[in-house]
């Protein structure tokens, strides 16, 4: 995995960082001719200092290298020659922010490219209720750590997946959402300027008309879907122990508009479909989207059933097909799946992904949607699945992430999602399955790293080849590593992410990669 070429790059790198200095400061302008009575001309102005306290890098150090081994990921055979880099870990500490803690359970992200060759991470923390802005260098490795909102102004709420909205993708921001999904009580839409500054941390901006859900994300898809819209889909992660309530929300407003559209909910039409297993794997369905009105978390969801809106066993992540503007309107979705006796017949027990392909000329008219993989068909295609969570698109695949709930032990013959968590990699063109990676956490116990009772989850992928320019295919991910503690006692959190409930954390650590050579 180049991890012993990469740490000599790195250490390269601080030790050439180290001999350099940047002046941020603008050149002096030439001195003036000599007045009549001698008097020297006056100094050219200063450059202009960066917007928001963003100045350029100046004496920033990067982060070498990380503490924490790329190892404690095991590629899969076929995929050996891709390259994994941890950019950072819970027990790294920045140079030039050393107070900084990438806290614990680092979940959804969005990278902006600046214009200074930076790059910003916005970085979901989820168990600390916070997001985290992290400044990346050119080659990715961090400079700089801060929280941009934390546990106050999120009542305490988890920020799960996010997304970033760009000029580039949506025709406006940036702008980045992120989804209230447990804990407190501002489960929803949060909507956060990327560039917000840290003194305003405790202030949060929610979106209401897109309503309150057990929100896993929230995602605007591509501009080209349907000019002069913005739609964007929410996932409700609700997990109801007898009925599948997981309902799939999507806003509709003119471009670039986030407060002032409509709200709807996805709802089969086809006959004889009352429950998400009425759905086969491999066969299309009608649907369409009726229009919701309610937005509180009770009302809503039961207007939502009242008008036949289909409900999932915990509709967990969503992303948008990339290519032409066809390739917009095709949604994907994972479903993590709860195994729980009451839900037999009904709802997932071990996971789903789903593609939903949007009318051609208006987002809320019939469409269909397609069961494209099932976990819970014994010896099918997608058995090994484990509580599939998160998924990121390209536009010939799509990358699943899992977080295992535990089926293995009481579901019958579940025994090939024996394993921890993987990432696994979908063909969108000729619907072949394979598995990318898998945490090893036989190795990373024997390193400290938690122990093997503890499954973790892989979390939070996103494509950002484009973002950072590379010819090679570039994917951040991050992984929650339930279990890796502290010895100290002391969470792997920072303070300013849950300034009044610090002591609250679940301790545990968090890893961020980069993934380099995977096919988009």
């Amino acid at each position: 995995m180049k991890l012993f070429n990469n740490l000599i790059l790195s250490l390269c790198a601080a030790i050439i960082c180290g001999a350099l200095f940047l002046n941020c400061e603008g050149e002096m302008g030439d001195v003036g001719p000599a007045g009549e009575n001698g008097v020297d001309g006056t100094d050219g102005l200063d450059g202009k200092d960066g917007e928001d306290g963003e100045d350029l890098i100046g004496d920033m150090i990067p982060l070498a290298y990380s503490n924490t081994p790329a190892s404690i990921l095991k590629l899969a055979a076929g995929f050996e020659s891709l390259d994994i880099e941890v950019l950072l870990s819970s027990e790294d500490k920045l140079p030039s922010a050393p107070n900084f803690v990438y806290g614990s359970m680092a979940d959804g992200a969005g990278l902006l490219a600046e214009d200074n060759g930076t790059f910003t991470l916005i970085n979901n923390i989820e168990n600390d209720y916070a997001i985290a802005r992290i400044i990346l260098d050119k080659n990715l490795r961090p400079l700089k750590g801060e929280y941009i909102l934390d546990g106050v102004a999120t009542a305490l709420t988890a920020q799960c997946s996010g997304s970033m909205i760009t000029p580039e993708e949506h025709g406006f921001g940036p702008l980045y959402l992120s989804g209230g999904e447990w804990g407190g009580a501002s489960k929803g839409v949060f909507v956060t300027d990327p560039y917000k500054d840290v003194a305003e941390a405790s202030v949060a901006t929610m979106l209401p008309v897109m309503g309150q859900w057990s929100t896993e994300n929230a995602v605007a898809i591509g501009k080209d879907a349907y000019p002069g819209k913005t739609v964007v889909f929410i996932g409700d992660d609700e997990s109801n122990d007898s009925e599948p309530s997981g309902q799939l929300g999507m806003y509709v407003g003119n471009s670039g508009d986030l407060e002032g559209g409509k709200l709807y909910g996805l709802k089969v039409t086809a006959d004889g479909v009352s429950y998400e297993m009425d759905m086969v794997e491999g066969t299309s369905y009608s649907m369409e989207f009726v229009e919701l009105t309610e937005t509180n978390i009770d009302l809503l969801d039961a207007e939502a059933k009242t008008k036949g809106v289909m409900g999932f066993s915990r509709l967990e992540d969503i992303d948008w097909r990339r290519g032409s503007a066809a390739n917009n309107r095709e949604i994907y979705f994972a479903v993590t799946g709860r195994n729980k006796v009451g839900l037999l017949d009904k709802g997932s027990l071990t996971g789903r992904v789903y593609k939903v392909v949007l009318n051609d000329t208006d987002p809320t008219a019939a469409g269909t949607i397609t069961c494209v993989l099932d976990g819970d068909v014994v010896g099918g295609v997608a058995e090994e699945f484990h509580s599939p969570d998160n998924i990121v698109v390209t536009e010939n695949y799509a990358y699943i992430q899992e977080d295992p709930n535990g089926v293995v032990s009481s579901y019958p013959n579940k025994a090939a999602a024996d394993h921890f968590a993987r990432i696994y990699q979908y063909n969108l063109n000729t619907k072949e399955l394979k598995v990318v990676l898998e945490c090893d956490q036989v190795t990373a116990e024997a390193f400290g790293y938690g122990t093997t009772a503890n499954t973790w989850e892989i979390t939070g992928m996103i494509d950002v080849t484009d973002i950072v320019g590379s010819t090679e295919s570039t994917f951040l991910v991050m992984t929650q590593n339930h279990g890796w503690e502290r010895s100290n006692g002391l969470p792997f959190t920072d303070p300013t992410a849950r300034p009044d409930d610090f002591n609250g954390s679940a301790k545990e650590g968090s890893v961020l990669f980069a993934i380099r050579g995977l096919e988009r």
